[in-house]
């Protein structure tokens, strides 16, 4: 083989690995940080991962608010009207927070099937209801009460 060749070869073999390798370690990255949207019916059924950060969202129950007397500490279920899931929390729930209404968790899902959340996101007026929350519930064939998913950006 031509000496001029083989450099060549060398030179594309080496750019090629290391585009391999940027690219293994992007998809790494971006694997431990993704947060996988469940409903209250796929969470019961077993198919969300335990100890692994996911987002949880459905309709708060009425009447399952249960507050501490004594800390932060805020529990409550979450239905998609079909299952249901408890969500604990530890800190101030958002001002928009309120029961028959749509939000989202975010945390771990624990062995006895409680998501202990670390951050909760409500609603942002009265029509909107996050997209995730939405679908779920016209997949359980239950329709929003009142919501309705604000139109995808065209162009």
């Amino acid at each position: 083989m031509n000496p001029l060749r083989r450099k060549r070869l060398m030179i594309i073999l080496a750019i090629l690995a290391g585009v391999g390798i940027a690219v293994t370690l992007a998809l790494s990255a971006l694997q431990e940080n993704i947060n996988l949207f469940y409903t209250p019916t796929q969470i019961a059924s077993g198919e969300a991962p335990h100890d692994t950060r996911i987002r949880a969202g459905g309709m708060v129950e009425k009447g399952s608010l249960q507050r501490s007397a004594d800390s932060l500490d805020v529990t409550f279920v979450v239905t998609d009207f079909n299952k249901a899931v408890t969500i604990h929390y530890r800190g101030i729930l958002p001002d928009l927070f309120r029961e028959g209404q749509g939000i989202v968790a975010l945390g771990k899902l624990n062995a006895d099937g409680v998501v202990m959340a670390d951050e909760v996101l409500a609603k942002h007026d009265e029509k909107y209801m996050p997209p995730e929350v939405t679908k779920a519930l016209k997949d359980s064939g239950q329709p929003a009460p009142g919501a309705t998913s604000l139109p995808a950006k065209q162009g």
